[in-house]
């Protein structure tokens, strides 16, 4: 309920006209004299004007007009002013980081000033002259105030850990931000993945999806529940506005249609939940990956006997269920040109590789080796039966014998054709590295599998069909693309090699993927 009235207030604040405290008007005329516009400044990005005039918001050029009035920006010391609000977890540790490393690949120089613990704004100065040349205003709070600031035209980017919601995304298209369930709209900018802890003197090491689910539903109340001790468990999350809170009630307890126990302790901050955790025996918690601490991780299992880790590696393949993609969301505006060129950078290989120092998982692909399959396989020949053949998986194995597995991988959307969030970035990345010609004179194979459930024949069409789906994606996002120099063709082997137990709505949520295999 805050979070629906923060953003109903928040659009109201637009729609109404008075977006911005620093508007005022301005009058721009064309040089010639023949076209003249006036109305309130709502942004310069160094390059274009947003003013609100009686036609609705306009962007004008700013090479092609003078520009008259008490709004009118300086363009001779321009200083780009950005504005980026939401997850502390990516405010307080990941942006600076991809930020200072930025300023130092472009030679400039970087200064930090903190108004308070969640209030900080960095500025970029050119070196030799120190002539400042942008300002990023930090606000580091959760999704719910990101949304409601980037609605209230308070931010110019929101950081969040989930995804935008319907009812945000609508009254964002309403107050002129354009569709911001666009893929134009939103970016991952790293991962990060959800991960049961417990205090490493608790003895129990394993846990599955449904078991955790009602864990946090307040339905098992005792270790020995979990084969552990005969002690009542304690439960500890983050705070509700949090967006990876709510990334875990979505992806945890949602499926399982069960709310969460009233008896959850919260914390503001990850690191003090998972402090909570490393002195309470008894206690359980749901941590981000990059910050567990001294606190012992829970291998999700299920009944079949199918075991999950998170690691750096499941994590980026979504073979590990609980991921949490970190997202920046922008309305449809140009951001200056220095915030853009940033942008730029965090999809770099170097970018990359601060993501990775900063203990959250980039995504970079990486070529796993067959070799480093064997677990998968395995599940492979222990699935084998009267639905899926020997034959099938003998199959399977000559045709993927010799190549290597990408980490770049593609999930659906539950009940839905449409590609997850993380898959839908892993398309963007797939078609830039085609784009780059990084496997040209090279075979991709787009290789579908499915779930265990329903004819093993129909499950096959569904994977070969999915496969189709996400290679179309992938050649459609890479526009520059030689096609003729890269070897692109599809396979499916459906339900041959499941990554978990078909025994829950995780589990074949797992199952059901496309997977790009290279040689």
């Amino acid at each position: 309920m805050m979070q629906f009235r923060a953003a109903v207030c928040a659009a109201l604040f637009v729609l109404v006209g008075v977006s911005s405290g620093h508007a005022q008007d301005v009058f721009l005329k064309s040089h010639d004299g023949e076209v003249e516009i006036s109305g309130t400044l709502l942004g310069f990005d160094g390059e274009f004007y947003r003013v609100e005039t009686i036609y609705g918001e306009l962007t004008v050029d700013g090479s092609g007009v003078w520009c008259e009035g008490p709004g009118c920006p300086n363009l001779i010391n321009y200083v780009a002013e950005v504005s980026i609000s939401g997850s502390s977890t990516m405010a307080e540790v990941l942006m600076p980081a991809l930020l200072e490393a930025f300023a130092l690949s472009e030679g400039y120089l970087v200064t930090r000033e903190s108004e308070s613990v969640h209030r900080f704004t960095y500025h970029l100065n050119e070196p030799e002259t120190e002539q400042r040349l942008a300002t990023f205003d930090f606000h580091a709070s959760n999704a719910d105030e990101g949304f409601a600031d980037l609605l209230a035209d308070e931010a110019d980017i929101a950081m969040s850990l989930r995804e935008i919601r319907p009812r945000e995304a609508q009254l964002g298209y309403e107050a002129g931000l354009g569709d911001m369930g666009d893929a134009n709209r939103s970016r991952v900018l790293a991962l990060d993945g959800m991960v049961p802890v417990v205090s490493a003197a608790n003895p129990v090491s394993s846990v599955s999806l449904n078991q955790l689910a009602y864990v946090f539903a307040g339905k098992i109340t005792n270790w020995s529940e979990l084969g552990g001790p005969d002690a009542p468990i304690t439960l500890h999350l983050m705070a509700p506005q949090s967006g990876f809170a709510q990334a875990a009630e979505d992806q945890l307890m949602k499926p399982s249609k069960m709310p969460l126990a009233e008896a959850v302790v919260r914390h503001e901050r990850n690191l003090a939940m998972v402090s909570a955790v490393e002195r309470d025996p008894f206690a359980i918690g749901i941590a981000s990956y990059a910050e567990t601490g001294n606190a012992k991780h829970l291998t999700l299992t299920g009944q079949c006997g199918y075991s999950l880790a998170a690691s750096r590696r499941t994590i980026k393949t979504e073979d590990y269920p609980l991921n949490a993609p970190m997202f920046l969301y922008f309305p449809a505006r140009r951001l200056p040109k220095l915030a853009r060129d940033f942008l730029r950078y965090t999809r770099s290989p170097s970018a990359q590789i601060v993501i990775r120092r900063a203990g959250f998982v980039d995504q970079t692909a990486e070529e796993i080796s067959i070799n480093h399959q064997g677990d998968r396989f395995a599940n492979a020949i222990a699935s084998a039966g009267k639905e899926v053949s020997l034959e099938a998986i003998q199959e399977m194995v000559g045709t993927l014998s010799g190549m290597k597995r990408l980490s770049t991988s593609f999930r659906f959307q539950t009940g839905s054709t449409k590609l997850d969030a993380q898959s839908r970035s892993n398309v963007q990345q797939l078609a830039r590295a085609l784009e780059a010609g990084m496997y040209d004179a090279r075979s991709l194979y787009f290789v579908g599998f499915s779930d265990g459930e329903g004819p093993a024949t129909g499950n096959l069409q569904i994977a070969e069909k999915r496969a189709k789906v996400v290679k179309e994606a992938v050649l459609s996002a890479a526009e520059t693309a030689n096609p003729e120099r890269i070897d692109l063709l599809v396979h499916a082997f459906g339900e041959a090699m499941p990554m978990a137990c078909d025994d829950s709505a995780w589990g074949r949520q797992v199952n059901r993927r496309v997977e790009v295999w290279v040689k």
